[in-house]
């Protein structure tokens, strides 16, 4: 559990990374104009893959012809009586017209918020983060996604790894990062919130995915706000911009006061607890949920209709 006294700091060893497994995530519901890499998302683009239709609004373009006449079948013979003096072979209205659905592959962006402040799983905690970054890195690489960390403590949130996808310049940032002091969780919350926001700003293809590691207890306010009321309003920011999110429960099990999953709740994403953290476990965690995700994404489903 956090505590709000002076607390030392102390230096965290990187954890053993590894060859990590394709990183495959869940289909983005936002559509985007550019291609991207290899997560599934809407895009507007006429190039993307075709996976279903829906009502046309607005200007017809990128017409469904195989839904538009489906739609119109029903309607053929009593349309046919209506225009009985002029000879059509099918009548198709304005309000049959279907546009078609397509997704696309988009680039990640995995940005790690780790609570950094001071309790006995601290340092085990950074050392699996630090292990799980590089080890996704390595599959990162390949694929031009990027991987970032966010570190709060003391009274700040710091972005001590920027989204990258270099290996070499994750273990130099990696290196010498401290644990101690308190809890501002809502600095770290709206940390995440502006460096996703900005990655965005910077290439709209990117796609991120927030991975939270805390007890959900937070004891420091950015805005005056009681700290926990705080946190739940950053979490709620972050949600209503549509970023994904994964919370990692690390309060022990015998003191669990159910905050790490209220604030999954607030960001609408999963909460997890780890009986044993170390740097596969995490990555393994995480990945087994997206791929659930994904395969449901590959289906189409979650897709407006």
């Amino acid at each position: 559990m956090s505590s709000s006294g002076p607390q030392p700091v102390r230096p965290v060893k990187v954890g053993a990374d590894f060859q990590a497994k394709r990183l495959d995530t869940p289909l983005d519901k936002l559509t985007r104009r550019t291609a991207g890499k290899r997560s599934v998302t809407l895009t507007e683009r006429k190039r993307g893959r075709y996976i279903r239709a829906r009502p046309m609004e607005g200007r017809p373009e990128d017409l469904a012809f195989d839904a538009t006449i489906r739609t119109a079948a029903p309607f053929q013979r009593r349309r046919m009586v209506e225009r009985a003096e002029r000879k059509v072979a099918f009548v198709v209205k304005r309000h049959d017209m279907q546009k078609k659905v397509r997704v696309r592959r988009a680039a990640n962006l995995v940005l790690f918020v780790v609570d950094a402040s001071w309790s006995m799983a601290a340092a085990e905690r950074m050392e699996a983060t630090k292990g799980a970054i590089l080890s996704l890195l390595h599959d990162a690489y390949q694929r031009r996604d990027q991987v970032g960390l966010v570190v709060f403590q003391r009274d700040e949130a710091r972005v001590v790894l920027p989204p990258t996808s270099s290996v070499e310049l994750a273990q130099r940032a990696l290196r010498d990062i401290p644990v101690g002091g308190k809890t501002p969780l809502s600095a770290g919350l709206l940390t995440a919130y502006r460096v996703c926001t900005l990655a965005q700003r910077r290439d709209p293809e990117t796609k991120p995915l927030i991975i939270i590691l805390t007890d959900g207890a937070g004891n420091v306010s950015v805005t005056g706000l009681p700290p926990q009321e705080e946190a739940g309003r950053m979490a709620r920011l972050i949600h209503d911009s549509h970023f994904r999110a994964v919370v990692v429960n690390m309060e022990h099990p015998a003191f669990d006061r159910g905050l790490a999953q209220q604030l999954a709740d607030a960001l609408g994403g999963p909460c997890y607890a780890l009986p044993e953290l170390k740097a596969d476990a995490l990555v393994k965690t995480v990945k087994g949920e997206l791929k659930a995700a994904a395969a449901s994404a590959s289906r189409g489903e979650g897709v407006p209709r």
